[in-house]
């Protein structure tokens, strides 16, 4: 039995292979998917983007795409049970305030292992997670070639 058997775990995704395997491994650590709730933050919209500008595109649209393409990649990968949120924002920030927000014991998060001029380029949202987290944190990191 696990220290967290039972309890709310978040999982933030980016829909990369290794943010499905950290689904997977919130349900295994909790032992029950009904305690795993999974969330995509997508990036504000700017007013002068193009797809803004002259396409329509608005954040309802958006949050329909993400929403089915969960759907898919969940139905393909067999994860079954859990809860899906598609949220606005500051990915770092975001994770953080919902995870204090609802409660979550702990937050299971994939990091892609950038270093370097690629990690200060991109950023690491796991790193920002870890920094404003109100619970217990676990990176599973990417095994380097």
């Amino acid at each position: 039995m696990s220290y967290f058997h039972g309890k709310k775990i978040l999982v933030p995704i980016d829909f990369s292979e290794t943010s499905l395997e950290a689904i997977k491994k919130a349900i295994e650590i909790a032992e029950d998917p009904a305690m795993v709730t999974v969330v995509h933050v997508m990036i504000p919209l700017d007013l002068v983007s193009p797809g803004v500008l002259f396409g329509g595109l608005t954040d309802e649209k958006r949050t329909d795409h993400v929403n089915k393409l969960a759907k898919e990649e969940f139905a393909k990968h067999q994860i079954e049970g859990i809860t899906f949120e598609t949220l606005i924002g500051d990915p770092g920030i975001k994770i953080a305030d919902y995870a204090k927000e609802k409660g979550m014991e702990l937050i299971v998060i994939p990091s892609h292992g950038y270093t370097g001029i690629t990690r200060l380029a991109l950023g690491s949202v796991a790193e920002r997670v870890l920094r404003h987290a109100p619970c217990p944190t676990l990176v599973l990191r990417q095994p380097k070639p």
